[in-house]
């Protein structure tokens, strides 16, 4: 077998867990969407008003299509918001316009951890793209040949690029999230049932990128494993 049974109870586990974190967040998006905004506030409002008290004029804030497709585009400076996000005026639309604005307020203010992984980007491109394709070929040719060995190692060390990636969104993803929280509690944007709710929804949105670091965490430590062991056998 190219990949022994540690590789598939690695990625079973961890497509599970993915899954039930997923349907989490999803609930909990419907659950707090009940939750009228007491203040009458759409989260386009929210977005442009997180904006206009911190001071950024230069950010648009726009709609996109699809569900939980919401994000901040630092290269055209657009926060972009689903039409569910966008056009609502709940606790769940707040909380997610609140958070992407976090990261634009991030980008202004030139958040350290933005900037890594903004630099990491292209790299992420690379790797991500012929990582799986030099991993799966390094294990075709067979560990023990030196092409297979190498292509296995350039492999890993390109997924290693990814799993740094992955850790580096942690801190970006819960400081905008934080940000998010602050000022809609300081500028007194919403009630206290409305905050808890968008505290409760933001902490099930980055439990995704705390499991998907985990996961690819672990599969970094497979295939560094299958190189130790393939450079042992090539030594005997």
């Amino acid at each position: 077998m190219v990949m022994d049974l540690g590789y598939y109870v690695i990625m079973g586990a961890f497509a599970l867990i993915s899954s039930l974190v997923s349907s989490s967040l999803k609930r909990k998006f419907k659950k707090y969407s009940n939750i009228r905004l007491r203040n009458g506030m759409s989260g386009a409002e929210i977005a442009q008003k997180m904006l206009d008290d911190h001071g950024i004029y230069d950010v648009k804030v726009i709609s996109t299509p699809g569900s939980l497709t919401d994000h901040y585009n630092p290269q055209n400076k657009t926060v972009n918001l689903s039409d569910v996000v966008y056009h609502e005026r709940n606790a769940a639309a707040a909380a997610v316009a609140a958070h992407e604005v976090g990261h634009a307020v991030q980008h202004a203010r030139a958040y350290k951890w933005l900037k890594m992984r903004s630099n990491l980007v292209p790299l992420v491109g690379i790797s991500s793209k012929f990582s799986n394709i030099l991993i799966m070929a390094g294990l075709v040719l067979g560990l023990t040949s030196n092409l297979g060995y190498y292509a296995l190692s350039i492999g890993t060390a390109m997924f290693g690029v990814a799993t740094l990636f992955s850790f580096v969104t942690l801190p970006v993803e819960y400081d905008a999230s934080n940000r998010a929280l602050a000022w809609l509690k300081n500028k007194n944007m919403v009630t206290r049932e409305e905050l808890a709710g968008a505290q409760d929804a933001l902490k099930a949105a980055a439990r995704t990128y705390l499991v998907a670091a985990i996961g690819s965490l672990a599969t970094l430590l497979y295939w560094a494993m299958r190189l130790m062991a393939a450079s042992q056998n090539r030594n005997d």
